[in-house]
């Protein structure tokens, strides 16, 4: 005879579950890097943007959005955060004045060379626990699972499609 009875729900059903487990390490790893670059004053996503307009002078904000896998319309507030410290600005694009293009400041330039040791150092505590090979083998199958869930994302990753737009690679 078949049990009727329903087997129970507990904590260590949520405790264990892949989507749970990504939830709270996202937590520690910006936990991790405010605390490495407070000195600074930039998230992890604030700190991504300037990597990407150093890297691609004269993006604009959707390909930006694309390039750091991040919403658009959130991506709005950063651009103005990092405009207001002054480590960014807006310039119209030549061909549409209504298209704003955006470009590393010095300033932004100079925090972007100074924030690097703390953010290898916030890179390094996320990982210092565990085995060098262990570590080897978690990066691995984490981009493997981001690169084959990528289009179940909100906001998936088209790197390479608004790079390709600017005339440049990656």
């Amino acid at each position: 005879m078949p049990n009727s009875k329903p087997t129970p729900v507990t904590m260590d059903a949520v405790y264990t579950a892949p989507g749970y487990l990504f939830r709270r390490m996202q937590q520690i790893a910006v936990a991790l890097f405010i605390e490495e670059c407070k000195a600074f004053d930039l998230t992890p996503v604030q700190y991504a943007a300037l990597v990407t307009i150093s890297t691609h002078p004269g993006i604009d904000a959707t390909r930006l959005s694309a390039v750091i896998a991040f919403d658009r319309s959130t991506l709005g507030n950063v651009i103005e955060r990092l405009q207001a410290k002054e480590f960014i600005v807006r310039k119209p694009a030549p061909e549409d004045k209504r298209v704003k293009l955006l470009y590393l400041t010095k300033a932004g330039a100079a925090v972007l060379g100074d924030i690097m040791p703390s953010v290898d150092k916030a890179q390094a505590r996320m990982l210092q626990p565990l085995r060098p090979a262990d570590r080897k083998t978690l990066l691995s199958l984490l981009t493997q699972l981001v690169d084959l869930n990528n289009e179940a994302s909100r906001v998936p990753l088209r790197a390479e499609d608004a790079l390709e737009h600017l005339g440049r690679s990656g």
